[in-house]
């Protein structure tokens, strides 16, 4: 048997490749599209990929399966109940799919979404199970919210007990030595206390995962419906996407280096402009209206927070940096990713784009507890529910940043702005977003409400 996994950081992400060495037979499970590693690692293990199976209607990214489709023929498996407008093949609770020696079973696991499946590995029919592949219902440390891409008529409740019932009648119903490899880990905003690990086994999760413990199911419930990140605009419309014949991604799509003439008119057209350098680099100097999301961070996430899938889009990078800029917005479905600018790490722009040229105020922890002493500032908290749990900053307005946008028209704006996350990483997207609509006295918190925990100790 071979099960690979492919993970990547900027979205937490997880996929798979499974295959019989002895027949040559494969399938992928929850592919991005970029799918260039999945056709080199299958052509390198001697693999014909007959089968694309989604573990569920993802919400944070655009899957690959129909790119997978176009580059293989293969069949692509959704659970029995999905709804899509290309053809797909039905998996059916205890269906059984055997690629040779090696054989998956397909369980039928809702409660992040009703048509969430999770595929149960083993090495041939007889065997103990070796892996389960679980998608986004159970993870490391967690199990998937209830709230992100309901079907059918049932409400988020509905779903959160029927993840009740996945988790203790057929997940930990499992062997204790199974691995569980979901479709995610921390950061995701698909749950909200996901670990770093990647892989984990039924009987760690049995003994160390809050959400799985012996509890009533009105417990439960209240447990996973409550202190979940907000969500992402941009979710809705990937699942929309993900059940749609849309366009499929050129996997050798390069993005064109920008004239400052050009980059001028596209500014001048409102093309959004966002700037993938650190805040730090940010703040000394940056395009007029453009917003910080630096690379380093939840990019392509954020990135889909301040702007919409299908606008037009300008990088602003470090040198080489521009093109996996952009196939990380296009994993998203952000595809108008049209140009690049890049910027060194002295900042200097050209010279026929310096009156376009800002920097971004700031302001360290003791200067705002000055200005909170003076009713100077309105202060914004950034953070998600779960993030406030660990400490509040007096007076402070809570909006998520996946909120922001949506709250703009509301924000007061008779005196100076300052906004906090909690390291300072997200706050400069949020200040230079607010900037950018036209709300000019915005600054961020220097290290966030880790600075301002800390200022007591300088």
């Amino acid at each position: 048997m071979i099960l690979e996994q492919y993970y990547i950081e900027c979205l937490s992400h997880a996929s798979y490749l499974i295959g019989d060495e002895s027949t040559g037979r494969a399938i992928v499970v929850d592919p991005r599209r970029d799918i260039t590693e999945y056709l080199e690692d299958a052509s390198r293990h001697d693999l014909t990929i007959e089968g694309i199976v989604n573990t569920h209607f993802h919400a944070d990214f655009v899957s690959g399966h129909l790119e997978l489709l176009e580059a293989t023929g293969a069949w692509i498996g959704f659970g029995e109940i999905a709804d899509t407008d290309y053809p797909i093949r039905r998996l059916r609770h205890g269906e059984h799919l055997t690629l040779g020696e090696v054989d998956i079973e397909i369980l039928s696991t809702p409660g992040h979404t009703w048509e969430s499946i999770s595929l149960l590995v083993r090495e041939n029919r007889d065997a103990t199970p070796s892996a389960v592949l679980t998608g986004d219902s159970l993870f490391i440390g967690d199990v998937g919210r209830p709230d992100l891409a309901n079907l059918g008529d049932g409400t988020s409740t509905d779903l959160a007990r029927a993840m009740y019932r996945t988790v203790h009648q057929t997940l930990l119903a499992l062997p204790d030595s199974v691995t569980v490899m979901p479709a995610h880990g921390a950061g995701s905003s698909c749950g909200k206390n996901l670990s770093a690990e990647l892989t984990s086994t039924i009987g760690e999760q049995r003994r160390t995962n809050p959400s799985v413990q012996p509890m009533s199911e009105d417990t439960f419930v209240a447990l996973i419906t409550d202190g979940q990140p907000a969500v992402p605009g941009y979710f809705s419309t990937d699942v929309a996407l993900n059940k749609s014949n849309r366009a499929l991604l050129e996997q050798d799509r390069r993005i064109a280096e920008l004239t400052p003439e050009e980059l001028r008119t596209e500014m001048a057209n409102g093309t959004r402009v966002l700037d993938a350098r650190t805040p730090d680099d940010f703040a000394g100097g940056h395009l007029r209206g453009s917003i910080n999301v630096g690379f380093e961070g939840r990019f392509a996430e954020t990135g889909g927070m301040v702007a919409d899938i299908g606008e037009r889009i300008v990088l602003i990078t470090y040198p080489g940096e521009e093109q996996i800029a952009a196939m990380r917005l296009a994993r998203i479905g952000s595809d108008n990713a049209l140009g690049y600018l890049t910027v060194d790490a002295d900042g200097i722009f050209p010279n026929s784009l310096t009156d376009l040229v800002r920097t971004a105020p700031r302001t360290a922890a003791v200067e705002l507890e000055r200005l909170l002493d003076s009713d100077a500032v309105t202060l914004i908290d950034i953070r998600n529910p779960g993030e406030r749990d660990f400490g509040v900053i007096d007076g402070a307005r809570s909006i998520p940043l996946a909120q922001l946008r949506s709250q703009l028209a509301d924000l007061p704006r008779n005196k100076p702005i300052v906004v906090h996350c909690a390291g300072g990483w997200r706050s400069s997207v949020a200040a230079s977003l607010l900037r950018a609509d036209g709300i000019e006295n915005v600054s961020d918190l220097v290290g966030g409400y880790s600075a301002w925990v800390d200022r007591s100790f300088e």
